[in-house]
């Protein structure tokens, strides 16, 4: 029986090819998008399954909470860094804890003769290797991590750093973190983890930087300093969970809470399974790239809109040649078929559609599968969305149940022909209405089309308004050179003998890049509350540089060389939280830092300008004169780019020879955040906006074409009767027109409503306004003319002898 199903599918299939090519095209495309995203899941599924023992580890995470005990929804991964010991030492059912500390490694160390490299990584505890199953090369796990500055590598980075085969034994200068012997390398695995290192120190390297002053000591002993350290945790294996969080639970109430100083944050203890990291929940201070699972539900939704305007389609077309196929459903059931019989017949055909959809979207994927690849989100996360059987079996089965959804209900419409009404008034049946499901569908499909449309040019234009924008400062002509632990002043001295180089001036961070400083300061000992505040060190050049104005007081002096630190300038924003009555007031007026209890005059304050990402509104800022603190040069030059560049790097040779320069422009760096996002966002939701109508017009070709071949004979009766051509284009138009008149009455308050849901969570948005709908809707109309009129021209070139001779 099964046999003939199939029989008979491919039969109707090839009997109706141009519907069953319009079919299996749209389910196709729709299918190859969903494909993708069953193969990203598939892929961050894939982190840390590994490891034998990952049912028993997991990482204790912390959530700061309101002075009132509730929680401030401030998770981060990390952990207080002697809770590791406490565990061992106090408590039971704890078998292995291993503690990953950052601030090892450094933007270059240096090796063989002053050679610079990148080299990025953490300090761990002797059980790292032993607990993550890493494998070694070359060098013994169990000894490897023990001893202070010793260092096991990747062998990805053993390869970039050393010509040998083996370089255990070699050493390396990380920085001002002293000199390391090469104890180990890495295997070459395909194995994920969602630790991401370079090199891995040991963590008695990071005891004997705190013993020389390196790392402050208190952070081995500080509760309250929650961002520095992840923590994993072996249980034992009789232990549960929930006895994990009772230890928790206890040690927060023993060494946490008891803090009466109000002042100071309080965060309580969670685990996360180490198979729920990724994908997983948001948390702040991610160890590495990882996958949130509101990301994958919204690109599975954008699948989803997919497919069902795919399945749309589907049911449309099903619907539509159900009259040409009333009297062969008649003949079945006059002879003898049963109702379920009919039903699994237009079902199998549904599937076979669908597996033929399967293999032409496999297709499709391998051909859009590198541009997923490209999108700068997907670098970061390391995708490479390889395939195994698993994932085919899973590609199967959805294509299994996309057959079974997409054909369900035509086959229960269908199967339900009364076979007397069917061959008895075949000429004149009529299944829906006007306003029937078949419209209905229609209108659903270029609806959606149009949201997608109107959305993509609302994120195309705030991605423009963010580039275009005023930030309240001069970025033009400003290279950004990175100092990777060299002398600023001597780079500076060497620069400034140039006329080209118009100012040079020393930074921690470039501004407006989604990166600061922040602190507390408050006015007096006397007050309660402190006052939060970004905070960028800066020299005496810094407001030149960037052609910031000063709107009360003086800048920094180069004259007063190292007492500018007990000094401050404010933006006005910081004068206002401050509670200064004017920028004058604020002159001369004593602030205290919470950090060290330091106190700073005011001598100046600052227009305000857009020191962070647009997104966000500009917040309180001070400007602090901390050498130590400069990462950046930022070079402001007079000509063109190439020459200050090639000062540049003349200027570099000379101060660091052997150290490779490091340099971005401010506006590539500063617009990098707005193209990593909007970019990506606007190229995902143009493709599915694009593969929405492109489906959507597939249907609507469908029924135009479905509706000219039923009404042929009408069509030629009318000619013969004397109807002009543009009459007969009106009739056949007008209702497919009328469907895409209430698909934009839809769309456009839908999409209004959706895009502005967002856009008035960003601080300087544009605005959904009439060019905006006017562009969207030219494209939806121009899309449905152009499908339409390919059909209905038809109407003009039918030759009436030929239709109506059989009459």
């Amino acid at each position: 029986m099964l046999k003939n199903y199939l029989t008979t599918a491919l039969r109707s299939l090839s009997r109706h090819k141009f519907f069953s090519f319009i079919n299996i095209f749209g389910l196709a495309i729709a299918m190859s998008i969903c494909l993708g995203i069953i193969m990203l899941v598939a892929d961050q599924l894939m982190y840390d399954r590994y490891n034998t023992k990952r049912d028993r580890i997991y990482r204790i995470a912390s959530t700061i909470v309101s002075p009132d005990g509730s929680p401030s929804g401030n998770t981060t991964a990390t952990s207080p860094m002697p809770l590791g010991h406490e565990l061992l030492e106090n408590y039971t059912g704890v078998e292995k804890v291993v503690r990953i500390k950052r601030n090892f490694g450094n933007p270059w160390i240096e090796f063989d003769q002053d050679v610079n490299v990148p080299l990025s990584g953490f300090f761990v505890d002797p059980e790292f290797l032993d607990l993550f199953e890493y494998e070694l090369e070359y060098g013994d796990a169990k000894t490897a991590l023990i001893e202070p500055y010793t260092v096991v590598l990747s062998k990805a980075a053993a390869e970039k750093l050393f010509t040998e085969e083996n370089p255990v034994g070699k050493t390396i200068k990380v920085g001002d973190k002293g000199t390391y012997t090469i104890t180990g390398v890495l295997k070459k695995t395909d194995k994920k983890s969602h630790i991401v290192f370079e090199g891995v120190a040991s963590m008695a390297s990071y005891r004997s930087l705190q013993a020389i002053g390196v790392f402050k000591k208190e952070i081995e002993t500080n509760w309250h300093n929650y961002w520095n350290t992840w923590t994993y945790v072996l249980l034992e294996k009789d232990k549960t969970p929930e006895d994990l969080q009772v230890s928790l639970t206890k040690i927060y109430d023993k060494r946490i809470a008891i803090e009466k100083n109000p002042d100071i944050l309080k965060g309580r203890l969670s685990i996360q399974s180490l198979t729920e990291i990724s994908p997983g929940v948001f948390m702040n201070n991610p160890i590495g790239p990882f996958l949130p699972w509101i990301f994958i539900y919204f690109f599975a939704g954008l699948a989803g809109v997919i497919m069902l305007t795919s399945c749309f389609n589907f049911t449309n077309l099903s619907i539509a040649r159900s009259l040409t196929r009333a009297r062969e459903i008649g003949v079945r059931k006059v002879s003898g078929a049963a109702r379920w019989q009919i039903f699994t017949q237009f079902l199998s055909e549904s599937v076979v559609i669908s597996m033929l959809a399967l293999g032409l979207a496999l297709v499709f994927l391998m051909a859009v599968k590198p541009l997923m690849l490209n999108l700068t989100f997907a670098r970061v996360l390391k995708w490479d969305l390889e395939a195994n059987i698993y994932v085919y079996g899973c590609f199967f089965v959805f294509a299994f149940v996309v057959g079974l959804l997409a054909g369900f209900f035509p086959a229960v419409v269908l199967s339900g022909f009364q076979p007397i009404k069917v061959l008895k008034n075949f000429g004149t049946m009529k299944l829906f209405s006007k306003m029937g499901l078949r419209k209905t569908l229609l209108v659903a499909q270029f609806s959606l089309s149009l949201i997608f449309i109107l959305t993509v040019i609302v994120i195309y234009n705030q991605l423009d308004l963010f580039i275009k924008a005023d930030h309240g400062f001069d970025m033009k002509n400003n290279i950004a050179v990175r100092l990777n632990n060299s002398s600023a002043s001597a780079l500076k001295t060497e620069l400034n003998k140039y006329p080209n180089i118009l100012s040079v001036a020393s930074v921690s961070h470039i501004l407006a890049s989604s990166s600061t400083y922040g602190t507390s300061f408050k006015k007096s000992l006397d007050e309660k509350e402190w006052n939060s505040l970004d905070y960028y060190s800066v020299d005496e050049n810094y407001l030149k540089n960037l052609n910031l104005s000063l709107i009360a007081g003086r800048n920094y002096s180069e004259e007063a060389g190292e007492s500018n630190k007990n000094f401050i300038l404010l933006n006005e924003k910081a004068v206002t939280s401050f509670n200064y009555k004017s920028a004058i007031d604020a002159l001369g007026q004593v602030i205290i830092m919470k950090d060290d209890s330091s106190t700073y005059e005011i001598i100046g304050v600052v227009k305000d300008y857009n020191h962070q990402m647009l997104v966000a509104k500009i917040d309180p800022l001070v400007l602090l004169y901390k050498p130590k603190d400069y990462s950046l040069l930022q070079v402001k030059y007079s000509r063109d780019q190439a020459s200050a560049v090639k000062i540049i790097e003349t200027s570099w040779s000379k101060v660091n020879p052997g150290l490779k320069l490091d340099y971005i422009t401010l506006e590539e760096e500063i617009h990098r955040f707005y193209d990593t996002i909007f970019s990506d966002l606007v190229n995902i939701v143009m493709v599915i906006s694009f593969l929405a109508i492109l489906i959507s017009c597939l249907g609507l070709l469908g029924m135009a074409t479905y509706t000219t071949e039923t009404r042929i004979k009408e069509i030629s009766i009318r000619k013969v009767l004397g109807s002009s051509d543009s009459s007969l284009i009106y009739l056949l138009s007008k209702g497919f027109v009328g469907i895409l008149l209430i698909a934009i009455l839809i769309a456009v308050p839908s999409a209004y409503f959706l895009n502005n849901l967002w856009l008035t969570h960003v601080a300087y948005h544009t605005t959904f306004d009439f060019a905006v709908i006017a562009t969207g809707v030219s494209i939806l109309v121009v899309f449905g003319v152009i499908t339409i009129g390919s059909q209905t021209m038809r109407a003009t070139y039918v030759n009436p002898v030929e239709n109506l001779k059989s009459e």
